[in-house]
């Protein structure tokens, strides 16, 4: 590496060195257009949105490097300083052994990820990272949902396999540098993914919730489902959120952003802002990426007390990690407390600062009737529009 470098904690070695033939192309298949632009170009967006920073290395051919540097360029602009492109070998062992040759010093967690996953959105990276730990490696996964059959040579089914023991394994696998270097330094067989190389050395692997959108384009069939899914559907969409808190005197009150000083708190896991975790809802119903508590559940202890905006972060980067940008929020509080009105502007500054979109604020509300109107607690209520 250059001594210029800079240094980062992060390395993601990303494998686009395959001929890709099942996918009957003339060119490699990381350099395969899709809706515009190469399958590594929306790959390697994905890497640099996520929220570590992070070297990456991006393993071609050979004869593809001058390409790949530029495609780079074009992706990362001032972040391609952490960015290398160097030529991989006959396998994707071997790409991967010579991506690990060129980790920067600082270099402590080093994920393995395929080009061909291009839709991979960033928070899955974020996710790897944060799970991975001295001795454990970490994969993502999907749960296995169709029936599977274990047949003979000549076709015949042996038996159905109890598929609640399998999952389909996704990329990014992340690992200490450390243990994952010395894995490959031991390695004298081929294995199909890093997981299996880096668990033979019998060190433990763990898994973590994949991703729909992180599938592998291997065939033309695959390329039409990424097609579809960049360019099909329509080219916006709302959503809603919800997001209901009880008082708590004994915590301080976090509300659109911002401290309210002298005020009752909400109850939550987190910090109970209610407007960032309707808002969190909205988007995410907007991009079809299911709810808040299924991404950040309350039995995660990752999540107690944590600030709200590290949720919105999180969601920011999955939806636009399935294509979409935010067009503009509105949230409206319904509460007897705290007043809304005289902080208005500046609630509505800090969200368009975290959304990175316009946000328009309201409050009303519910003359006395139900939970809020009897002062035990707080709504919020948002709708979000996205667009491709």
């Amino acid at each position: 590496m250059d001594s210029t470098t800079p240094s980062t904690r992060v390395a993601v070695i990303v494998v686009a060195a395959g001929a890709g033939t099942r996918l009957g192309r003339d060119e490699p298949k990381a350099f395969v257009e899709l809706r515009g632009q190469t399958i590594l170009e929306r790959a390697l967006r994905n890497v640099f949105d996520a929220a570590d920073p992070a070297q990456v290395v991006v393993v071609v051919p050979a004869g593809k490097v001058t390409q790949a540097r530029g495609i780079v360029q074009r992706v990362a602009g001032v972040a391609s300083d952490y960015a290398v492109v160097v030529a991989g070998g006959k396998n994707r062992q071997l790409s991967v052994a010579a991506g690990l040759t060129v980790l920067a010093d600082g270099v402590e967690i080093v994920l393995v990820h395929d080009a061909a996953r291009a839709l991979t959105p960033s928070s899955q990276f974020d996710r790897v990272v944060r799970a991975v730990a001295p001795g454990l490696g970490i994969i993502p996964v999907l749960p296995v949902s169709d029936t599977v059959k274990r047949v003979s040579a000549d076709d015949l089914v042996l038996e159905t396999v109890d598929r609640r023991d399998l999952v389909h394994v996704q990329t990014p696998q992340g690992f200490r540098r450390d243990e994952l270097v010395a894995a490959y330094d031991s390695a004298t067989v081929e294995y199909t993914d890093d997981a299996a190389l880096y668990a033979a050395t019998g060190r433990a692997v763990a898994v973590i919730e994949g991703e729909a959108t992180a599938f592998k384009i291997t065939t033309p069939w695959d390329l039409r489902r990424a097609e579809n899914l960049l360019g099909a559907s329509a080219s916006t969409r709302t959503g809603i959120g919800i997001d209901v808190h009880g008082y708590d005197d004994t915590t301080p009150l976090w509300l659109g952003g911002v401290y309210w000083p002298d005020e009752a708190g909400l109850e939550g896991h987190s910090d109970g802002d209610a407007m960032i975790h309707a808002i969190c809802d909205a988007l995410l119903s907007a991009a079809g990426l299911g709810d808040l508590g299924a991404r950040f559940g309350t039995n995660d202890p990752r999540f107690a007390g944590a600030e709200s905006a590290a949720f919105l972060r999180e969601t920011l980067s999955l939806v636009n990690g399935a294509g979409y940008s935010v067009v503009n929020v509105a949230v409206q509080v319904i509460a007897n407390r705290p007043k809304i009105a005289p902080r208005r502007s500046e609630i509505e500054g800090r969200l368009t600062e975290l959304v990175g979109a316009p946000v328009s604020v309201g409050a009303t509300t519910s003359d006395g009737l139900g939970f809020t109107g009897e002062g035990r607690g707080l709504a919020a209520v948002a709708t979000a529009l996205i667009g491709r």
